[in-house]
């Protein structure tokens, strides 16, 4: 054996021990939390700055790398050229293309894997609604998509010795053991045990929903699996796992339009599944003003996101700019949550995603949500008359929102952080009106707008600066009041976060009653079984006729008081119903929370006694209230 001098063995071990800690430390470094930016509501492009054409198709990780791909349609490229053309119907087919990501944000094209004039495609009809998986026995990869061609109509099966190589034809099944023979829509899903399953309903009347096993040898054909739902027609089928937990997603037959996400749920693959639902969120603006596409399930070092990726159909149906949206689902035990953003950060590493610089707070902001013609739509509360969606779009796009008449049109913005906002239209006004009005209201500071009663024939972009929101919504929206063939129009608003504010102070001692201590009567009931709540309880008010009574309140000194009421509003609608102080009756309005675990205070100023003989009371008058927790007099 080799013996060091004491100081040679010192400087080694030394040496050793340095660069343990260099490894450890670029370890660390490697799998740090960098955040990369998804933006929703453009055309994405690839690391080449090139659109990336992938629709219809899937997000597969192979190793390191997901593997993004998809179908690009001739009509998507003239559409790009020039989004101002508008809705198309060019669905013919160019290419099966594939991206790679070690991000999910970031997109480098690495070819197009088969194409219109590859052997086996030729006389391409309809091609879509494709993935790809690894076959660990044959190790293969297999494409498998919906085709009609020369080579039959069905199931198209193609393979590769790599994931961006170019794929080989191999045959099309005719006939897939579903009613008919045939697939509705259909998407291809790999469990994490590397078994692949199509995920579809059948073609005619789409009224079967199934899993179906790819064959386990080679992947090379469709097996008999389950018929797992049975209702009125859905497409969009497309499914992702969670926590072991399988999520079945569809959407109306409404063809290439945005619809809300159908959910069936189950612990095994092959059911039972639950109840169908709809997820929490997705009719708010119709999942992003998307049809359901595909999920990816993200798993890092400190959580896991789930991204539901919907399709825009390059206008196909005149939705608006944007081939594909991604958008984070989050889970309340195994309940999922649609979050409609504009800008995510996910960091691949962590398996983390939050809302990103830059993002637009407002759902559905250019009122694209619905595919016919509405007064009442998705994401907005519209009251008067004359008003609804109309044809039309300041950007690429199907309507935008019209009033012909005096009416209010707003949308409650809650959950915001709070901040410095500023918020922004495009509107087109005849002029003339007594008001016509871009406003920003109940955000903790005085109502905030831009006079829109200037006569503006072509698309005009208002600005309201300044937005200091502290109470975590925004009411944003449009007033008029105008006679006979006065008009506004009104499209693409945007509420966007300049600056964060820090927390506020505590407040100084106050007063604080809680529900559970008021008088409740006509019906009223105190409730524990909304998360979120102080005390023991909250107030839950029937349809009308109830009351809760808070006696022997302070009145602190007496005078005009601010009382603080913390409520939560989860129906979509803001609630009203009536204050009465001290036998003084005033009407009271709840906006929307959001959610029912969702809690937040608003402030009113109401007189009071210099003494604890005074009384109040809240009333609910026309319909439900929101559910009260505690008043508070400082």
């Amino acid at each position: 054996m080799l013996k060091l001098p004491l100081f040679s063995r010192w400087r080694t071990s030394s040496a050793i021990s340095i660069l343990a800690s260099v490894l450890l430390a670029l370890s660390a470094i490697s799998t740090m939390a960098f955040a990369a930016t998804i933006t929703n509501d453009t055309f994405a492009k690839d690391t080449s700055g090139n659109p990336i054409f992938a629709q219809g198709g899937g997000v597969f990780k192979f190793g390191s790398k997901w593997y993004w791909y998809g179908v690009k349609y001739n009509g998507a490229v003239t559409y790009v050229a020039n989004p101002s053309a508008g809705k198309n119907g060019d669905t013919s087919f160019n290419a099966f293309t594939c991206y790679s990501s070690t991000d999910l944000a970031n997109w480098t094209f690495e070819r197009n894997i088969m194409t219109a004039s590859s052997p086996g495609l030729g006389g391409a009809g309809w091609v879509g609604r494709m993935g790809v998986a690894f076959n660990s026995t044959t190790r293969k990869y297999v494409l498998v998509s919906q085709f009609s061609g020369d080579s039959g109509s069905g199931e198209l099966f193609a393979t590769c010795d790599t994931p961006n190589g170019n794929f080989v034809f191999h045959h099309v099944q005719t006939n897939v053991p579903v009613t008919n023979g045939h697939t509705g829509d259909q998407t291809v899903f790999v469990d994490t045990d590397g078994k692949a399953y199509l995920i579809c309903s059948s073609a005619n009347g789409r009224a079967h929903l199934y899993v179906l096993p790819l064959r386990a040898s080679d992947f090379l054909n469709v097996e008999a699996g389950a018929n797992i739902f049975n209702n009125g027609g859905r497409e969009g089928n497309c499914m992702f796992k969670f926590n072991g937990r399988y999520y079945f997603l569809s959407s109306d037959l409404h063809g290439w339009n945005a619809s809300h996400c159908y959910v069936i749920d189950s612990a095994n693959i092959f059911g039972a599944y639950s109840d169908e639902y709809v997820m929490n969120k997705t009719d708010l603006d119709f999942c992003h003003v998307t049809q359901t596409g595909f999920g990816v399930t993200a798993m890092g070092s400190t959580g896991t996101t789930v991204f539901f990726v919907g399709d825009r159909w390059c206008d196909f149906a005149g939705n608006g700019v944007g081939f594909n949206q991604w958008c984070p689902v989050t889970f309340s035990g195994a309940t999922p949550t649609f979050q409609s953003v504009n800008k995510v950060d996910f960091n691949a590493a962590a398996g983390t995603w939050s809302v990103a610089a830059g993002n637009n707070y407002i759902l559905n902001p250019a009122f694209e949500a619905d595919r016919v013609a509405q007064t009442s739509v998705a994401g907005w509360t519209s009251t008067g008359s004359g008003f609804g969606n109309a044809s039309g779009s300041h950007t690429p796009g199907r309507w935008h929102f019209h009033h012909s008449s005096t009416a209010l049109t707003h949308q409650v913005v809650s959950g915001l952080p709070n901040g410095n906002y500023t918020l922004k239209a495009w509107y087109k006004s005849s002029g003339g009106q007594s008001t016509a009005r871009l406003f920003a209201r109940n955000f903790g500071g005085s109502e905030m707008g831009a006079n829109l009663t200037t006569a503006k024939s072509a698309w005009t972009e208002a600005t309201v600066s300044n937005i200091n929101v502290t109470n975590g919504q925004c009411d944003v929206g449009l007033q008029s009041v105008a006679s006979a063939n006065e008009s506004l129009d009104i499209d693409d608003l945007s509420l966007v976060l300049n600056s964060s504010m820090p927390p506020p102070p505590p407040p100084p001692t106050s007063d604080v009653y809680p529900a559970e201590s008021a008088v409740a009567t006509g019906g009223v009931t105190i409730n524990n079984n909304n998360a979120g709540f102080n005390g023991s309880g909250f107030a839950n008010f029937p349809i009308s006729g109830g009351s809760l009574t808070f006696n022997n309140v302070d009145g602190n000194g007496g005078g005009p008081r601010t009382m603080i009421i913390r409520f939560a509003n989860g129906a979509t609608a803001a609630r009203t119903g009536s204050l009465v102080v001290n036998g003084v009756t005033s009407s009271l309005t709840f906006p929307s929370t959001g959610e029912w675990t969702t809690w937040t205070t608003m402030n009113v100023t109401i007189a009071l006694n210099n003494n604890a003989t005074n009384t109040i009371s809240f009333l609910s008058t026309g319909g439900d209230l929101a559910n009260i927790d505690e008043i508070t007099i400082p």
